[in-house]
């Protein structure tokens, strides 16, 4: 299983607080906007140069891990 969380974090100074990859201003929802759009995971390296592929699955395992906690909230629509 990915360790996502060495390639994620959450800081309050970055991106609103967003979570981000580390060392960057990428944030983990514009890595699942592209793939929800299709792209592959060679296209979004290619389109973010400071990504790596384990950086897009880690965004992927970390979304993975929140839709695994025990409480889900609906979304708000819009």
């Amino acid at each position: 299983m990915n360790n996502w969380q060495e390639q994620i974090e959450i800081n309050p100074n970055v991106c609103h607080g967003k979570p981000c990859i580390k060392g960057t201003r990428i944030m983990v929802s514009v890595i699942l906007d592209n793939l929800a759009e299709g792209l592959t995971l060679a296209e979004i390296v290619e389109d973010y140069p400071p990504l790596t592929v384990e950086n897009v699955r880690s965004a992927i395992a970390y979304a993975a891990a929140l839709v695994r906690e025990e409480e889900l909230l609906p979304l708000r629509q819009g």
